[in-house]
C-alpha cells in the first residue's frame, strides 16, 4: 500500500463573483522513501493540492468538493483539527515556496525550530534547543547562528533553516513546494543535493512541487504533469522523459534549451491556459494544443494507461493504441 493516495480529489474556491474549480477530480500515489515530481505552470493547481493533503486550504473560500486523502491508511478529509495538528509537522512537513514567509521575523531561527521538536516530541525545551541546534548542523549551517534571526540570513541560508524545520521531527512526507525557485543556480544545486541527501538519510519520501523539468530528472523517481487542476500524464522519470505522450508534457519538453540541438528560437507552447472558473467540457487543452483533432474539442479525453505504469488524458493517444 502507498504511503499517499488520493483519490478522485477536487478543490473550489467560492467567491462572490463564481466558482474557481481549482483542482479537478485527480489521483495520485507516494510511496515510501520515493519522490513524486508533481510539475505545470502557474495556475494549475499543484498548491492548493499540497494543502489539501496538510488541511491548510484558506476556509473561506476554498472548499473540498470530493475525494479522500489516504495517509498511511486514514482518510485525513475526515479527521478533526486537532488531528491534523498531531500530524502536520510531525508525520508530514512542507517547505513553502518563500522562506521568509515561513519564518516569523522577530523570532531566532534556533527558537523556532525547537518549537516544532517540543510541539511534537515528549522533551523538556533544553533538549528541543540541542536538537535544533542538531539540525541547523545537518543543513550546513554553524551552531552559533541558532541564535540570529531570519533577517540575517542570505536567501539559500533561510532555505536550509525551513528545510531543517521540516525534517525536524522525521516526517514521513516531506511537501516540498518550489523550494529553489527564489536561488540561484549554485545554491539551487546545493540545496537540492542536501534535500536528496538528508531524504535518503530518514528515508522520507517526498512531494516536490515545481515547473523546472531539470530539476525533476535530477530529484524523482515518479513524474505527474498537472495542468487546469488536472493530471494530464504520469509515470516514472523514465516514462515522461523517454516517452512523453500529452501534447502538453511534449511542449514543456520543447520549450527548454537543449545543449544538443542548435536552434535560434525556443518553441513556446501558444495562448494562456484556461479560466479555472469558466472551464471547457472538452481537452482542456485543446485551444493550445497544435495537434487538436475535432473530436478534442466535443468531449472530455479519458485517462488511460497507455503502457504499464504510464498514464495519460489525450485522445489522440487513445486512437493511436
Amino acid at each position: 500500500m502507498s504511503l499517499l493516495e488520493i483519490k478522485n480529489l477536487s478543490v473550489e474556491y467560492i467567491t462572490r463573483k463564481n466558482v474557481v474549480h481549482a483542482v479537478n477530480g485527480i489521483d495520485l500515489h507516494v510511496d515510501a522513501g520515493k519522490t513524486l515530481g508533481l510539475v505545470g505552470e502557474t495556475g494549475a493547481g499543484k498548491t492548493t493540492t499540497a494543502l489539501s493533503i496538510l488541511g491548510l486550504l484558506p476556509d473561506p473560500p476554498a472548499r473540498i468538493a470530493g475525494g479522500e486523502i489516504y495517509f498511511d491508511g486514514v482518510n485525513l478529509l475526515e479527521q478533526s483539527d486537532k488531528e491534523m495538528c498531531s500530524i502536520r509537522g510531525n508525520k508530514i512537513s512542507m517547505i513553502f515556496q518563500d522562506p521568509m514567509t515561513a519564518l516569523n521575523p522577530v523570532l531566532k531561527v534556533g527558537d523556532q525550530i525547537a518549537e516544532v521538536i517540543k510541539l511534537h516530541n515528549n522533551c523538556s525545551a533544553a533538549e528541543a534547543t540541542k536538537k535544533s541546534i542538531e539540525m541547523l548542523e545537518l543543513v550546513g549551517i554553524r551552531p552559533e547562528r541558532s541564535d540570529e534571526y531570519p533577517h540575517q540570513f542570505s536567501g539559500g541560508m533561510k532555505q536550509r533553516v525551513v528545510i531543517a524545520m521540516g525534517l525536524a521531527c522525521r516526517p514521513e512526507l516531506l511537501i516540498a513546494d518550489e523550494p529553489t525557485t527564489a536561488l540561484d543556480v549554485t545554491i539551487q544545486a546545493q540545496v537540492l543535493e542536501m534535500m536528496n541527501d538528508l531524504k535518503e538519510k530518514f528515508n522520507t519520501a517526498m512531494i516536490l512541487i515545481t515547473h523546472d523539468l531539470g530539476i525533476v530528472a535530477e530529484t524523482c523517481d515518479d513524474v505527474a504533469i498537472m495542468y487546469a487542476g488536472q493530471i494530464v500524464e504520469y509515470g516514472s522519470l523514465a516514462h515522461i522523459f523517454d516517452n512523453p505522450l500529452h501534447p502538453y508534457t511534449k511542449g514543456l519538453f520543447a520549450s527548454i534549451p537543449s545543449l544538443d540541438k542548435d536552434v535560434d528560437r525556443l518553441t513556446p507552447i501558444k495562448g494562456l491556459m484556461p479560466d479555472p472558473s469558466n472551464l471547457p467540457e472538452y481537452c482542456k487543452f485543446c485551444d493550445r494544443c497544435d495537434q487538436a483533432c475535432a473530436g478534442c474539442s466535443e468531449k472530455e479525453p479519458e485517462y488511460i494507461e497507455a503502457e504499464p505504469g504510464h498514464f495519460v488524458r489525450c485522445l489522440l493517444v487513445k486512437e493511436a493504441m
